[in-house]
């Protein structure tokens, strides 16, 4: 065990200081997410970093320690340092990714396996019993069926084709549990996407609305920081994500289809609709939860192009308003003139004055 060394608390806009840190990552065939605010640094006496682990919202990231300390203990005492930085933070549901052949180490730091994609991605947590409680939470909402289906939604904004998905599933399911995506850092906020989905969905009365959580969809279940080949990237994403939602979420409310529109647009989103069928169809090697038949609905078009919230985000910013309510309910138009279109005018109208 190293007997001398000091840490170090480091700003990501440290540009110099952040250099080392880079190059040492890059020792370790890792880099740095761009969400990531600050890294925890362990340094000898000469300066020589020994050890690093990053923060980014209340993910752990880019954690490398030097070989000749590995398996010492070092790593404990780093994730101490670590972690106590997003406690002062206020940051107490911490997740970590590292390959799945460091699940051993950090399991003795106190995080616990959430899901692994050999050989690319372990996702780790550091409670033993916060998924397990997620889906207890979920299972109080479960509605007995022969059909019961799945839909995860960005909504961004609810748009006439997210509508139409909505209704489709309802039709051809005794019951139906959408999941709004919680991810912060869209043209629409979380709580306006819910208000959007909520109002265009209130006639539909075999449907239960789920506000999304840390498990689907989010940047703790898309980690990309240590993968460099993007093939490998978009594999991990989505098998991570999608693994999480058929062994953990499905069973809790026994989802038995996912419904997706069809993309012709977002290369993206038509990758992990594919990649659905892969891990929610098919049966896993390893031990897994019951299959998920992938159901995807036609997007709907007005003309010859389809319905897409981008197309609506386009046309908001080109103030296009007449093309904009052609293309969403009623109750989304309503809602955009209210928080959107109503108060970019009144301040171009204080801006005249």
């Amino acid at each position: 065990m190293l007997e001398s060394y000091t840490f170090s608390r480091i700003s990501i806009k440290q540009s110099k200081r952040m250099q080392a840190v880079r190059q040492f990552l890059s020792l370790h065939d890792l880099g740095i997410d761009e969400d990531v605010e600050r890294f925890v640094v362990a340094y000898q006496e000469d300066m020589t970093i020994i050890a690093c682990g990053g923060l980014a919202g209340n993910v752990l990231k880019s954690i490398a320690i030097s070989p000749e300390l590995q398996g010492t203990g070092f790593a404990l005492t780093l994730m101490s340092e670590l972690t106590n930085l997003a406690y002062e933070l206020g940051r107490f549901n911490l997740f970590l990714f590292t390959k799945p052949t460091n699940v051993p180490m950090f399991s003795q730091c106190g995080f616990y396996l959430v899901e692994k994609v050999e050989p690319n991605v372990a996702l780790m947590e550091n409670s033993s019993s916060r998924l397990k409680t997620y889906c207890q939470e979920l299972s109080a909402k479960r509605v007995e069926g022969n059909t019961i289906g799945g839909i995860v939604m960005n909504a961004n904004p609810f748009t006439l084709g997210h509508q139409y998905l909505v209704e489709k599933a309802c039709q051809q399911c005794d019951w139906v549990h959408l999941f709004a995506v919680k991810e912060e850092g869209n043209e629409f906020s979380f709580d306006g996407r819910l208000a959007m989905i909520r109002a265009g969905t209130e006639h539909l009365k075999n449907l239960t609305i789920h506000t999304g959580s840390d498990y689907i969809i989010s940047k703790v279940t898309f980690p990309t920081y240590f993968i460099k080949d993007q093939q490998v990237i978009n594999y991990a994403h989505t098998a991570l994500d999608l693994k999480i939602f058929r062994n953990a979420i499905a069973p809790a409310l026994g989802i038995t289809h996912r419904f997706v529109g069809s993309e012709p647009l977002c290369p993206v989103t038509r990758h992990y609709n594919q990649a659905m069928r892969q891990w929610l169809e098919k049966d896993l090697e390893e031990k897994g939860g019951p299959a998920i038949e992938v159901v995807e609905i036609e997007r709907c078009q007005q003309g010859a192009e389809p319905i897409s919230a981008s197309r609506v985000r386009d046309l908001l910013r080109t103030a296009d308003i007449p093309a904009v309510r052609s293309l969403v309910p009623q109750t989304t138009y309503s809602y955009i003139n209210q928080h959107y279109i109503a108060p970019t005018q009144n301040a171009a109208n204080c801006v005249s004055v």
